[in-house]
């Protein structure tokens, strides 16, 4: 669960993660707390959607026509952000909504924003995402892989940057989430119960920590939270120059093509979330354990499975798939890096 967080604070692209389990296994808490992890962000200060200053093609509708007017936009340093959205949010209370008859009468555009606003740039938590609308859930769940929130309404439009990093919790014995949802989050964890007495009576002894000196205790984990945070940075500065080659796009392809995973979006995650994983660890170059473990998060809830079986893999699975599939690769061109595709020429004289 917590890597699975992480990887998604490196590289929010990854599409957020689902994490299942029972009642009291702190998927609310581990949630809440990422956002004490990430670093401060640079937004335009009277903006009331966050933009980012430093990218002029992410900026809201109201930040373009106040640069074409030459406008310098005011820059200030703030938090990430956790948004909670509520259980019986409406499509209007999530996307926002367009004044029609302001629109009509004054011929002025004026839009309210939603949940999706005000999570740009930080965290949208949905306790009990299964609870929600299936259409409310889809909408959050377009917005999360485009990174933008349109609106339309009798011909009027406003969009808004909507890049967030979305985390979604539910306990399974209150329902499940409809296949085609549940294949959007990009990565999915189950969380359980400690079995072990010593490791819940660690869990015991915390909470009492805390409960009896809340400074003292948060004084005691600050210098690894600074730690992680540090690292999450880092990694958010190379992800982007992390390598790889053809012969992990080859076993990240025969991996998902040996499992029978329906469509290529777990391909692309495990690839996003592998060189997150190694940009998280300082590193500019993928390696199988970072394919391995990114594969152990993207692609148990998208298994087939009976009506009446679970779909799951068993502990070693993935790594022996995985060692069979190195061993079966032996042509290899020259090494490709971030996703920049050879033309066809190119790829002819590689292969000599």
């Amino acid at each position: 669960m917590k890597r699975a967080l992480l990887l998604n604070a490196v590289n929010p692209s990854i599409g957020g993660v689902l994490i299942r389990g029972e009642r009291g296994t702190a998927k609310s808490t581990a949630a809440r707390a990422l956002a004490a992890l990430l670093p401060e962000i640079e937004v335009v200060a009277d903006c009331r959607f966050g933009c980012d200053p430093h990218y002029p093609e992410r900026l809201c509708d109201e930040c373009r026509e106040r640069v074409a007017r030459g406008e310098e936009l005011p820059v200030k340093t703030r938090r990430t952000r956790l948004i909670d959205l509520p259980v019986s949010a409406t499509e209007d209370r999530v996307v926002g909504t367009l004044d029609i008859e302001q629109a009509i009468q004054k011929g002025e555009r004026h839009f309210d924003p939603g949940v999706l606003a005000a999570a740009n740039r930080g965290i949208l938590y949905v306790d009990e995402v299964n609870l929600l609308d299936d259409h409310v859930v889809d909408l959050l769940l377009d917005s999360a892989a485009m990174g933008v929130n349109v609106v339309e309404r009798e011909g009027i439009s406003f969009q808004h940057p909507a890049r967030f990093i979305l985390v979604g919790t539910m306990n399974p014995e209150e329902g499940e989430l409809r296949p085609q949802l549940l294949d959007r989050f990009a990565l999915s964890v189950d969380v359980t119960g400690l079995p072990q007495a010593d490791d819940r009576m660690a869990i015991l002894e915390r909470h009492i920590a805390f409960d009896a000196d809340p400074v003292a205790f948060r004084r005691q984990w600050l210098p690894r939270e600074e730690e992680l945070s540090a690292q999450i940075e880092a990694g958010r500065h190379i992800v982007d120059q992390v390598h790889y080659t053809r012969r992990d796009l080859f076993m990240i392809a025969n991996l998902t093509a040996s499992l029978g995973v329906d469509g290529h979006r777990a391909d692309l995650v495990i690839l996003k979330a592998a060189r997150a994983h190694a940009a998280f660890e300082g590193r500019l170059q993928i390696a199988e354990r970072d394919i391995l473990l990114a594969a152990e998060l993207a692609l148990p809830h998208r298994l087939k499975r009976g009506p009446f079986s679970e779909a799951t893999l068993y502990e070693g699975e993935l790594e022996g798939r995985l060692e069979q599939i190195a061993e079966d690769f032996t042509d290899e061109p020259a090494d490709t890096r971030t996703d920049t595709p050879q033309q066809p020429d190119a790829e002819k004289k590689a292969r000599g």
